[in-house]
Formats: C-alpha cells, structure tokens, sequence
C-alpha cells in the first residue's frame, strides 16, 4: 500500500513542477481582459496538452529519448520568447493587432510551448515503467487547475496595475522563455 502512494505522491510533484510553468505563462496572460469562458478554455487546452504530450513522449521513449530531448526545451523556451515579446512591444502600439493570440492556432501554440517539457518527462518515464494513466491524469488535472489559478491572479494583478501589466506579462513570458533557453 505505501508502495502505491509514495508513487502516487512522486508523480504528484511532477505533475506540479511540470505545470507550473503553464502557471506562470497564465499569470502573464490573466494580465489581458479575457471572458471566464476564454479563461476556462484556455486552462483545459493546457490540460490536454499536458496530457498529449507526455503520452507521446511515453510511446516514442525508446526509440529517440537520447536524440533530440534537449530540442524540445530550446524550441519551447524560443516560442515563449515569441509571444511575449510580441505582446511586450504590442503594449506600447495601442493600433497594432495582436499578431498570437490565445485564440486557435495561437492557443495551440501556447498550450505546446508550455507542455513541452512533458515530452521529455515522457520519455524518461516511458523507460522507467510508471502508471501512465495515473501520471497522464495527474498532468492534465494539475496543470489545468495551475493555468486556472495563475490566470485568475493574473487578473487581480492587472487591477491594480493598470496599463502596465501587459508589458509586465510579456515580461514574465520573455523571463521564463529565456530561463527554459539557458537555464
């Protein structure tokens, strides 16, 4: 029996320290007057894609876990430099159209670059014969429930900052894109 939880609370943890850079994506992007529905579904796009993702590095684990891993993380750091250094230098053009929004593709392309890194704890666990389902789960509900809370905060902070909090959460994006790129 302590067997099942201790693993149950090791996957637990990865499943909180993989979503929490959803959670910190999320706060920047709570920054943004966004519906509670956009909120929601953003939230449960991340999930997904906390789920997909480690399901797909789990089946090709294997086969390319020594190949390409360190890719993974350099393309994921790259698109969170992206987006928000768009929607930093978009905070001071009032005009300008937001070029990647978390709306269709730009929601895909968020939801991927935040969940990328369970690619390569997919792979790891893949060799290592854990409970996929219960992991895949735990991805999924954590991260949605982190994206949630972390949007949520988001918007309570961008109450009390006014028009600077967009160019605090393109910021936010750019520090923790950089910080995947060289950390």
């Amino acid at each position: 029996m302590s067997g099942y939880v201790g693993e149950f609370i090791s996957l637990l943890f990865l499943a909180i320290a993989l979503g929490l850079d959803a959670f910190s994506v999320s706060l920047g992007l709570g920054m943004q007057r966004m519906r509670l529905k956009r909120v929601a579904i953003i939230g449960l796009t991340i999930g997904l894609f906390h789920l997909i993702m480690p399901f797909i590095g789990i089946v090709l684990g294997q086969v390319i876990s020594g190949k390409i891993g360190h890719l993974t993380t350099l393309v994921g750091g790259m698109l969170l430099i992206g987006i928000g250094s768009q929607m930093l230098f978009s905070s001071f053009n009032y005009k300008s159209m937001k070029i990647i929004q978390p709306i269709g593709a730009g929601l895909f392309l968020l939801a991927f670059s935040v969940s990328i890194d369970g690619f390569s704890v997919g792979l790891g666990l893949g060799i290592s014969g854990v409970k996929t389902a219960l992991a895949l789960f735990l991805f999924a509900v954590v991260s949605t429930l982190l994206a949630w809370a972390g949007m949520f905060i988001g918007r309570k902070v961008h109450g009390l900052l006014g028009a600077y909090s967009e160019i605090l959460g393109g910021s936010i994006l750019i520090a923790f894109g950089l910080t995947i790129v060289f950390g």
